[in-house]
């Protein structure tokens, strides 16, 4: 109990039952949470004086003027003032009260120490608030330079001032609907209105009107209409403008750029007050006078990945030019080189191309903003000139001072001291131009001051930066901490000078001889028409663009491997990965109920202060713990209520393992820690860890006969484990003896006088000399035999007699050391005084054994019989690989560093947010039965891949009342239907993993107020009905089904005594944002009865939705909704409903949906979990650990994100599966450990990370919404909070689930989404405002961790087709022949550079980590096991598939744009995927590309010189083939049923039928391939004229094919005359004509005329023949050339349909068209027919198939998955 008395609880008081005891009040008002609308309502959470002290404060209206809008009553309060002065809706103002009581209650919860009057508010606690929540306002005013609206001095505090000034923040927050996306926005109102409230509240008179001044806005619903609607309506108008997101980004306003226009001081110059709508501010970008953009403007470019990290490609490049310089002189080492006065002049030249790229910056610059420049923006205008003018000049400078080096050197011959002079003049110039960088360096230094600096409003530094950089709101005061600086310099400076020494050494120098022998030789005989005089350059030039590409991204590789080890030794000096099984587990099992204890429980000492001298002793603690010195478990001997806390606790994790069903009834046995009911005087342990050990300690006693009892005993007790099963094994034997044993009888007394000689020999220590150890063997048998009969289930009262008989025959005649006679026997009491034969024989009338519904009795006779025969050492135990990774996982937590928990009511409340759209909720009953074309439904799918749990299942229902299988599909249906959610990725899986946070405050809640006696008593009375009604102990009043979603009704909830609800709802609530639920409800959907149905179950959740009501005929209204279920009412409540402006989406749709249901959501944090997210009840134990982080330093901030690691449940599925979930958990873990510790640079990314809700909600809320710039709406809240002096940490102490698509196609949507968002990225403000801000070495790492990577793994392919296509021209033009024949086989750096490429595209890059994570955290040996089977199932074509998909989407999105959210779908993957499916997805980004690399190797392969060497062909193009053959085959490899037969055939069929299928006007993709083509052109019709110029350009690459190979047919007769290249046209327009003739005659005589149609046919065959027979006769024509020539012109067919796209707007209206489409589809055919060919050929040999399914499901076959059955279509097994 705390120290505040809170009234006793009424009998029976649990929340549920007291609301149910009053009769329903339809007039009383619905409520969220606390009734505050009624305080004197029985309610638990009314109990705390602190909620009565926060309602009292806001109604503290006092002698303030009455509003003259509406009725003012006397119950109405500060909120309520306000909305009536203001004009905000009722619902928002009841929302905001709830929202503000509560917020304020909790902060004075926690306050330390407690103040002296708990029931009034306390003032430090409301100025803290406000500070926080207007902390955003305040930095706001001051960069604009304004003065704050907020009259409040700290000196004289004024509670009711600070009141209005937080409320009216929280209304106008509450009601802003899509303007709470810009914070400053916000702050403008807020400013406006906190104005007009200063002037009531000093009584200012309306100069007008002479009466008391009012608001500017008022009236019902006056704020919504006058101020919200005006913003709403512009941002509308201009996402319709954009055309839905295809316009343009710079041709239309964003949520971004209308928040900026108020970072300037025009707004109020301009917007004024009450808003002015004639302002250009509400004018459409489209129109004249308006505002455009504002702070930046996104332009599509691949040279924005330059602009925002030029100064990573300004170091690349620099060093590459010297290093190209320096390794030019030949010498062995750079420094010798440098040595020559001549190298060092060259290596000036750096600053040339220095300036040069400054000079580009500064045209990108203008080229990109000029569309910002406007008459109020005159000086960004002027700085973009000066800029390129200044940039400009340094050029000319640095060329008049290198020009008089040479002259001078020339003028001398030689270097003499005026050339030295010179050269020190450049280089003092050179120092004027690096002085900016100078000084970026020294405050690197000193970040402190940098900071200091820019988060200081001082015009004189703005007008000292103004120069370098824009003046932006966000962006200042980025730097870190000098310790955190230190260690992410030596991180890089590391990893740079790695990357620079293997480049010289490796890439770059060995390159310089071939260039230099290539650049020696003169009048080389090419095989074409050449150009250019001395074109060997460009030889050269293609044989260094491999090179430097690699050059370019390689640091991405040393990257990785750096940030491995460093994560693994962070990960190390974390204790991650110490406990990784049962074996390590038994262990530590002994320090647990401490380390329970010092962790999860609370402590009172600690709360006065965490000073040096408390964390030196927890730090001492942890150690003890650890690495058990001390023995701190000796304390807990069963009479302590630490260890009976963490009995419960422990019990209640194992209880919700059975719930589900990951342990069955037995495994619940061996786990749990079972309560005293025998009077043992040691920790019963679980069996589990006591298994052998009997038997170790009776050999031990065998062993040393003779030893004296303190020997004996020394050598038990070494072992804990041991001593303890010694002690309970014995107490256990005399209660079981003494209970099956009649009390009156001579036998009761026998066997009580036996055991106190036992006692008495073991006090006097005397035990080995009294009795003889070799009789416990048969002692140990014949307890077992007895053991055995009891837990028949016909017990024969016979057998027991006769084992009772035998035991005594043994222990009086073996046991004893000095044999008695019968007389000594009865003298003593060991032999019963009469032996007449009418008492019968020892034991027969004696023995009454327990009735067999005492199940605490046959409970401990079958623990004692498990002790007593176990001899494996358990280590499967429990069986299933979850059960087990869960508790390690927990267990290994226990024992790392993490905040002490605070008692439950002094823990900060949070909130969990999930949106939701329309995905599953509950599988219904046909979704489970219903089978695809295969056969399989989803129930058999489940039940064979989790076929342990089905089993568990199916022992539990039995257990609940099943009689047979069939009762699955009527009584326990909606038992079933939820054993199969919880296994898939739905709703109410994620909702059930949430409501642990509430089970677990509850329990927690009740453990911290509970006293040593309630704590002994409950856990007695918990001990006896767990046992007598089931193994569960479920409240028996709640019907199963709803039992199994919630188990709110658990074991431990027996004890609660009521005020554990209200404290659990107060710190607690889970709000789902269920957008359409509204629509669902009036459609009748099932999925809105099933969301009622987890609102019934589950009575912290709350659903948030968006309704749309008809007004009138067109009109309609929208609302956000919040509803809950009310048990009281038995039906579902509406709590708010708050009207908005118009439609929710504006923007995407997720963040939209986040943002809609924010303003219900409670607490001081708030987590995002996903809808495809799990949670653990163990884990959820410690949240109030993690929400501690809080309030701690990292660094030289406090963490406004909690990054929190994530466990992927998916892995187990597929090999596909389970290779995402491993790269993706290493990600999670890995990544971001470094990410956070010591890069500094961990951004959001998704879910599960906890917000710092008040930070968050004041700058813009948890996510960006703009339409297609932020599709990956998670990581702009990283950008975000990092722009705006946030800190994002990681904490791998505490995980939640996560599921990941399973299916290659999922996976390839999944990874095009990422992609193209990171497209996207690349053209944002905040990357670019991120590139810049950031110092130099965090701006590394954010690149190489966010775009930096998809850009580079683009690189990484554009390396493959720079190599081949620079071998083709040395192939085809004869330089290969003539130059490099000998050479190129040797050449190093092309040997590099092709294995470095190889790694990456092996995966081995991204298997690097993966397997450095999994030796930490699960060994070594079963890491490379782990990566070894990987690599047996084809992970590597999976990875180069994947890369691949990157490529393709990532370069599109910037060229092109054309981003957009793409559903995976998160079901099962065992269905097959039809052929032309999967050409459809990955006809245009893998196969085209693979054909045109193929062609590419075959081409090269025909012409090469050295091709003619098999072995080097084979060294230098096996990992180019393996690239073709991945992207080819992966689709088929990875694809149920991907070899068989029989599909391959349908497969080809259903292809042929969608190719030549025309379909109509609504034809979709999937039916016709026409629609399919035109929609694969859909980026073409929205891309800018650069990109189709680019698009263009880049096809005329197919062109170069047949300039290479027509001078190598024989009718070219070894000419290299431009005409040969000119006249082989004529092929092409014969070949057009050609079939622009057939289609003609098709289309005109086909249908009718049929005769004529085959005549032109014939014609045209004939005419064909003949030109074929008079070229060989009449030219050097060779029949061969007929097929070499397909090679030449095919390309240049498919370079031309590619061209006519781009100008299919001009094209589509000519005949033209329709010949292109013919044209196209012959490709579509020839391409399918091209990748169909290995596969029906692999299909057609034996073998392949149930290789390839061995292959796919490997990992689920070692689990017992019969996937050969599933996949030839088995029944389901129920």
């Amino acid at each position: 109990m705390s120290l505040r008395q809170r009234p006793p609880p009424a009998a029976g008081s649990q929340y549920g039952a007291n609301r149910s005891s009053q009769p329903p009040n339809p007039e009383e008002e619905a409520y969220n949470i606390i009734p505050i609308h009624n305080l004197i309502a029985d309610h638990p959470s009314l109990r705390y004086p602190e909620v009565r002290a926060a309602a009292y404060a806001l109604r503290a209206v006092g002698s303030l003027r009455k509003p003259p809008f509406g009725a003012w009553h006397d119950h109405m309060d500060l909120l309520d003032w306000l909305g009536l002065f203001f004009g905000f809706q009722s619902d928002n103002v009841r929302n905001q009260r709830e929202h503000l009581v509560l917020h304020l209650a909790n902060a004075q919860m926690r306050l330390q120490p407690p103040p002296d009057n708990i029931d009034t508010l306390d003032p430090g606690v409301l100025r803290r608030f406000r500070r926080k929540l207007l902390s955003n306002y305040s930095a706001w005013c001051s960069f604009l330079g304004r003065k704050s609206n907020v009259w409040i001095r700290d000196s004289a505090p004024d509670p009711r001032r600070e009141l209005l000034y937080t409320g009216l923040y929280l209304l106008i927050w509450g009601e802003s609907a899509n303007l709470r996306f810009m914070p400053e926005c916000i702050s403008y109102i807020f400013h406006h209105m906190a104005m007009e409230l200063n002037r009531i509240l000093e009584d200012y008179i309306d100069e007008n009107t002479g009466q008391p001044v009012l608001p500017s806005i008022s009236g019902e619903n006056a704020y919504l209409t006058r101020v919200v609607r005006p913003i709403y309506e512009t941002v509308r108008n201009e996402v319709e403008g954009s055309k839905n997101g295809t316009a343009p980004h710079s041709a239309w306003r964003n949520y971004d750029d209308i928040n900026e226009y108020f970072w300037s001081p025009r707004c109020f110059q301009k917007l004024k007050w009450p808003m002015d709508l004639g302002s250009n501010f509400f004018v459409l970008s489209s129109k004249s006078k308006h505002v455009g953009k504002t702070g930046f403007v996104e332009q599509r470019s691949f040279w924005n990945l330059f602009r925002s990290f030029d100064r990573l490609w300004v170091m690349l490049i620099l060093f590459l030019q010297a290093a190209i310089i320096v390794a030019w002189e030949g010498k062995k080492y750079p420094w010798h080189a440098l040595e020559s006065r001549y190298v060092q002049v060259r290596v000036l030249t750096v600053f040339f191309t220095w300036s040069a790229l400054r000079l580009l910056q500064s045209l990108l610059d203008a080229g990109m903003q000029y569309s910002l420049v406007s008459r109020e923006t005159l000086w960004l205008g002027v700085r973009m000139v000066m800029k390129t003018v200044v940039a400009a000049g340094w050029i000319i400078v640095f060329a008049v001072f290198y020009a008089r080096i040479w002259t001078q050197e020339n003028n001398d011959g030689g270097w003499t001291s005026k050339g030295n002079a010179r050269v020190v003049n450049f280089l003092e110039v050179a120092l004027v131009f690096i002085l900016p960088e100078l000084l970026a360096l020294a405050l690197f230094i000193v970040p402190w001051i940098r900071n200091f600096l820019e988060e200081k409003n001082w015009r004189i530094f703005y007008l000292l930066s103004w120069w370098f950089q824009s003046r932006i709101f966000v962006g200042r005061g980025l730097r870190e901490g000098l310790v955190d600086n230190i260690k992410y310099s030596s991180f890089w400076i590391l990893v740079l000078a790695t990357k620079f020494s293997f480049s010289y050494f490796l890439q770059i120098k060995p390159m310089v001889a071939p260039s230099k022998a290539l650049l020696r030789i003169k009048n080389l005989e090419y095989q074409w028409h050449e150009f250019f005089d001395n074109s060997n350059r460009l030889a050269v030039g293609l044989l260094w663009l491999p090179v430097v590409l690699m050059y370019l991204m390689d640091l991405n590789i040393w990257y990785s491997i750096y940030s491995s080890f460093y994560g693994a030794a962070v990960g190390l000096f974390s204790h991650l990965g110490e406990i990784r099984n049962i074996q390590q587990l038994r262990l530590r099992f002994q320090f647990f109920a401490s380390a329970i204890k010092f962790n999860l429980m609370p402590e009172e000492q600690l709360l006065h202060g965490r000073g040096m001298r408390n964390r030196f002793n927890d730090a001492i603690h942890r150690l003890k713990l650890r690495y058990g010195l001390g023995r701190p478990y000796k304390k807990l001997e069963s009479n302590q209520v630490e260890a009976t806390k963490f009995a419960l606790i422990w019990n209640e994790i194992i209880s919700i393992f059975r719930e589900e069903d990951i342990i069955n009834d037995h495994e619940v046995e061996l786990l749990e820690l079972p309560q005293n009911s025998w009077n043992v005087r040691v920790i019963r342990w679980p069996c589990l860890l006591l298994c052998n050990e009997l038997l170790l300690a009776l050999s031990q006693a065998k062993e040393l006969v003779d030893a004296p009892d303190r020997w004996l005993w020394y050598k038990i007790c070494k072992n804990e484990y041991r001593r303890c099963v010694v002690i309970e094994a014995y107490a256990s034997i005399k209660q079981l003896l003494l209970q099956i044993i009649k009390f009156d009888t001579e036998e009761h007394s026998i066997i009580k006088v036996l055991f106190q000689e036992i006692d008495h020999s073991l006090d006097i220590e005397k035990f080995t000399k009294t009795f003889k150890m070799t009789a416990l063997p048969q002692i140990h048998l014949k307890l077992i035999s007895l053991l055995k009969l009891l837990n028949e289930p016909k017990k024969d009262p016979n057998k027991v007699v006769n084992i009772l008989q035998a035991l005594y025959e043994i222990v009086i005649r073996n046991f004893f050391k000095d044999q008695r006679t019968s007389d000594q026997l009865r003298e003593d009491g060991l032999a019963p005084c009469n032996l007449d034969s009418s008492t019968g024989l020892l034991f027969e009338n004696a023995v009454e054994l327990p009735d067999a519904n005492n199940g605490t009795f046959y409970r401990q006779v079958r623990r004692l019989h498990t002790i007593l025969t176990s001899r494996d050492s358990m280590n499967n135990i429990p069986k299933n690989l979850e059960a087990r990774r869960r508790i390690a996982f927990f267990s290994n937590s226990l024992f790392m560093n993490m905040p002490h928990a605070p008692q439950v009511e002094k823990m900060m409340a949070f909130s969990v947010l999930t949106p939701y759209y329309n995905e599953e909720v509950l599988y219904s009953k046909e979704q489970l039965r219903t089978e695809n074309e295969d056969g399989i439904s989803i129930l058999y799918y489940l039940q064979t891949i989790y076929d342990d749990e089905w089993n568990n299942f199916l022992e539990r229902m039995k257990r609940e009342g099943m009689k047979d299988k069939n009762d699955l599909w009527t009584t326990k249906l909606r038992d079933l239907r939820l054993w199969a959610s919880f296994r898939g990725q739905t709703l109410s899986r994620t909702v059930r993993g949430m409501m642990y946070y509430y089970r677990a405050l509850k329990m927690l809640a009740y453990l911290d107020s509970a006293s040593e006696k309630d704590i002994e008593e409950g856990s007695h009375e918990l001990g006896s009905v767990r046992r007598n009604n089931s193994i569960d102990g479920f409240n028996s009043e709640r019907s199963p089904s709803s039992r199994s979603l919630s188990r709110a009704s658990s074991s431990v909830s027996l004890l609660f005594k009521g005020h554990e609800y209200g404290t659990a709802l107060m710190k607690y609530t889970y709000v789902v944002a269920c957008q359409i639920y509204g629509s669902q409800k009036a459609k009748k959907d099932p999925h809105a009865e099933e969301i009622l149905y987890l609102m019934e179950n589950n009575e912290a959740l709350r659903v948030a939705y968006v309704d749309e009501v008809l007004k009138g005929r067109d009109e309609k209204e929208y609302y956000s909704v919040l509803v809950k279920y009310d048990q009281q009412l038995q039906k579902e409540v509406e709590i708010y409903r708050v009207k908005l402006p118009g439609p929710l989406k504006l923007g995407e749709g997720k963040p939209e949906n986040q943002n809609h249901a924010l303003i219900f959501t409670r607490g001081d944090a708030v987590q995002t979990i996903d809808m495809n997210q799990d949670n653990y009840f163990e884990e959820a134990l410690k949240m109030r650990n993690l929400l501690e982080e809080f309030g701690t330093y990292y660094g030289i901030r406090k963490p406004t994100i909690l990054g929190v690691r994530e466990h992927i449940f998916t892995g187990s599925v597929s090999s596909l599966a389970w290779f995402m979930s491993a790269q993706e958990t290493s990600f999670v873990t890995l990544g971001q450990r470094v990410l956070a510790n010591p890069l500094k640079i961990r951004m959001h990314y998704g879910h599960p990370d906890v917000f710092d809700r008040f930070w968050f909600l004041t700058r813009g809320g948890i996510s960006k919404a703009s339409r297609v710039i932020n599709i990956s709406e998670d990581i702009f809240a990283g950008f975000n909070c990092t722009l705006r002096g946030g800190n994002v940490t990681h904490h791998e102490y505490i995980q939640v689930g996560k599921g990941r698509d399973v299916g290659l196609n999922q996976i390839s949507m999944f990874e095009a989404k990422v992609a193209s968002g990171n497209g996207e990225q690349v053209l944002s403000r905040d990357v670019y405002r991120l590139g810049h801000r950031l110092d130099f070495l965090r701006m590394l790492s954010f690149f190489y961790t966010t775009v930096g990577f998809f850009f580079n793994t683009m690189l990484v392919v554009l390396t493959v087709y720079a190599f081949l296509w620079g071998r083709l021209y040395l192939a085809l033009s004869g330089v290969e022949g003539s130059a490099l024949a000998d050479k190129s086989s040797n050449n190093n750096a092309l040997a590099t550079i092709l294995n470095q490429q190889f790694i990456i595209q092996l995966g081995l890059f991204t298997a690097l980590p993966m397997i450095v994570e999994n030796s930490l955290e699960h060994g070594f040996l079963a890491a490379i096991w782990d990566f070894l089977t990987m690599q047996l199932q084809l992970s590597s074509v999976f990875y180069t598939f994947s890369m691949g998909t990157r490529t393709h989407f990532f370069g599109r999105t910037i060229l092109h744009g054309g981003a957009k959210y793409r559903a995976t779908g998160r079901g099962f993957v065992v269905q097959h995927k039809s052929f032309a499916e999967n050409y459809r997805l990955y006809a245009r980004s893998h196969f085209v590309k693979a054909i045109e690399l193929g062609l590419i190797l075959t081409v090269y392969a025909a012409y090469s010189v050295i091709a003619t060497d098999t072995f080097v062909y084979i060294a230098m193009t096996i990992t180019s083939w393996f690239l073709v053959v991945s992207w080819i085959m992966a689709p088929f490899v990875f694809n149920p049923s991907g070899f068989d037969w029989l599909k391959t055939v349908e497969d080809f069929d259903d292809f042929m039928n969608w190719i030549w299928y025309r379909g109509g006007v609504f034809a979709k993709a999937e039916q016709s391939w026409e629609r399919w083509w035109y929609e694969e052109q859909d980026h073409l019709r929205t891309t800018g004229l650069w990109g189709k110029l680019l698009e263009i350009i880049l096809d005329l690459r197919f062109f170069f094919f047949q300039y290479g190979i027509v001078y190598q047919l024989g009718i070219a007769a070894n000419s290299t005359s431009i005409a040969v290249y000119l006249l082989s046209w004529i092929y092409v327009v014969v070949a057009v004509a050609i079939s622009l003739t057939i289609a003609y005659a098709r289309d005109k005589y086909a249908a009718k005329e049929h005769i004529y149609y085959r005549m032109v046919q014939f014609l045209v065959i004939l005419l064909v023949i003949i030109v074929i027979v008079a070229l060989l006769e009449f030219t050097n024509f060779k029949f061969v050339d007929l097929f070499t020539s397909l090679l030449a012109f095919v390309p240049t067919g498919w370079g031309l349909i590619l061209i006519a796209q781009v100008f299919r707007p001009f094209l589509q209206r000519t005949p033209a068209w329709e010949a292109i489409i013919s044209l196209a589809r012959l490709y579509d055919i020839m391409f399918g027919v091209i990748v169909m060919a290995p596969v029906a050929l692999l299909s057609w040999l034996p073998g392949f198939q149930s290789m390839q399914t061995r292959l796919l499901f490997n990992e689920a076959f070692s689990r017992g998955l019969h996937i050969s059955q599933i996949v030839t279509g088995k029944k389901s097994k129920v």
